[in-house]
């Protein structure tokens, strides 16, 4: 048989050709489509791999108009409750607020502070409302074993207001009266939602956030494949998942594409979006898309720590893979996710221009604050542990399924297609979201692109040599200050 080779090209071969622009970088609109019904402010999202996103992780990149996938190196209940606390985070109407009946004592509030980290819980009798109780109510541990009713600040001395209020007007009051919490109650005085000034100032410190029809942000999170799979998506649905990734390293494969579909035919998940992934051609993106996706995400061992090109030989380089994958994408019109191998924000620009809608990232965001992983100090230098989910510490946590190895009960056994190590430390996650997205709108602005379906459009590549790469890079200089958005 014939050998049949063809070029395959990353980030690293090929740069954007700049063309005659009137567009300003502060004037680029980086909204996009995440999957066939959810549209975010920016394309970015996070890793679903445990050093990479959980709730903290997740609720930061909401907050910046992205979205965090949560990884399943977790139990269904412990991933399901991640997801929780960022659907709590920020609300419009919080609906089923946790409350206190009003024959429990101060001891109750405690738990419900010390759980949740909520200052203000509603009193209730049965369903009425009855008061509001705050920890400036009691003092520790004097009354931990009073009757709330005895602390707290009764109904006929709070503002409330019905439940027939807009959300704008809820937050006028808020404002006119200087309350805290504003309880929403039906006109027998049950108790219908809460809606808090802190969410209020959120929405204005953030007016690019992610969220969802009832104002909270958005979240995604990972499963694997086959019927256990399945029931993790059930329970993460209940907890308010909004995007579900069937993440797997060979998404072009048989069982995938069989969860897939008995989840779209599943009437409990007709409202649930699946992304499907990860693949590398322009076949595996067809198949996907038969089955139901809606989203196609893209790379096949482009990222850091991932070693399934050197241990089994496959991939297709990433710029590439856009390329192929997009072709189906775009004639279904199906969003494109590309994943992994970003090393700048101009990687950014060069995966949308190839013909992404979003972009995952996992290096480039381990380092940040709110990554789960450890801080590790060396040399006098600041660090945070970053591994590949293929890698044996993942595997060993739980990730083996994702590598075709779940059935393998010795882990001695285990064939690792990832490595452990480490990132730099880069401090909060909206700072460096920020520089990351100030190179993508100063990119968009060189191609004079003022959208991502116009950078589609107008984007030109041209291929470059060994040395054109050493070229694009600072050289015949030695740096004395490093600039918090590039390293080499």
């Amino acid at each position: 048989m014939a050998l049949r080779i063809s070029e395959g090209l990353t980030f690293d071969d090929v740069l954007l050709i700049p063309q005659k622009s009137d567009v300003m970088p502060r004037e680029v609109d980086l909204s996009t489509s995440l999957t066939r019904n959810i549209t975010l402010s920016m394309p970015l999202l996070s890793s679903p791999m445990d050093t990479v996103t959980e709730s903290d992780m997740a609720i930061a990149m909401a907050l910046q108009g992205g979205i965090g996938i949560l990884h399943k190196n977790l139990t269904p209940e412990d991933q399901a409750l991640e997801v929780a606390k960022v659907k709590r985070y920020e609300n419009g109407f919080i609906k089923n607020p946790v409350t206190v009946q009003v024959t429990d004592s101060v001891q109750e509030v405690v738990k419900i502070r010390e759980t949740h980290g909520y200052g203000t819980v509603p009193v209730v009798d049965g369903e009425k409302l009855v008061g509001l109780i705050t920890k400036q109510d009691y003092f520790l541990p004097d009354d931990i074993d009073q009757p709330v009713k005895e602390v707290m600040v009764p109904l006929q001395d709070l503002v409330v207001a019905e439940e027939s209020l807009s959300l704008k007007q809820a937050n006028k009051i808020i404002r006119e009266h200087k309350l805290s919490v504003l309880p929403i109650v039906s006109k027998d005085d049950k108790l219908v939602s809460l809606v808090t000034r802190k969410d209020l100032e959120k929405n204005e410190q953030y007016p690019l956030a992610s969220k969802d029809d009832a104002k909270h942000l958005r979240v995604g999170a990972a499963i694997g494949v086959g019927d256990h799979e399945i029931d993790r998506a059930r329970t993460l649905v209940e907890a308010g998942v909004d995007v579900i990734v069937v993440d797997t390293a060979h998404g072009h494969s048989a069982r995938v594409i069989e969860t897939i579909r008995a989840i779209k035919k599943d009437r409990f998940f007709e409202h649930l979006d699946i992304i499907g992934g990860n693949i590398a051609t322009v076949e595996g993106a067809k198949d996907l898309i038969s089955a139901g996706v809606d989203a196609v995400k893209v790379g096949i061992g482009p990222g850091s720590i991932c070693t399934t090109r050197v241990v089994a030989g496959i991939g297709v380089p990433q710029i590439t893979a856009i390329d192929e994958a997009a072709r189906a994408c775009k004639v279904a019109r199906i969003p494109l996710i590309a994943d992994g191998g970003i090393r700048y924000s101009g990687d950014i620009v060069k995966a949308l221009a190839a013909g992404a809608d979003m972009v995952m990232i996992g290096n480039l965001f381990a380092g940040t604050d709110e990554s789960p992983g450890e801080f590790e100090y060396v040399n006098g230098r600041v660090y945070k542990s970053y591994r590949g989910m293929g890698s044996l510490g993942a595997m060993r946590r739980g990730s083996s399924d994702r590598y075709a190895q779940g059935h393998v009960r010795d882990q001695k056994k285990f064939v690792p297609e990832g490595v452990e190590g480490r990132v730099d430390y880069k401090g909060k996650l909206a700072d460096y979201f920020q520089m990351l997205v100030g190179g993508v709108k100063s990119g968009f602005g060189y191609t004079g692109a003022s959208t991502v379906e116009e950078l589609h459009r107008r984007a030109v590549f041209v291929k470059i040599t060994g040395a054109g790469q050493k070229e694009s890079h600072p050289h015949s200089v030695t740096i004395t200050k490093e600039a918090p958005n590039y390293h080499n």
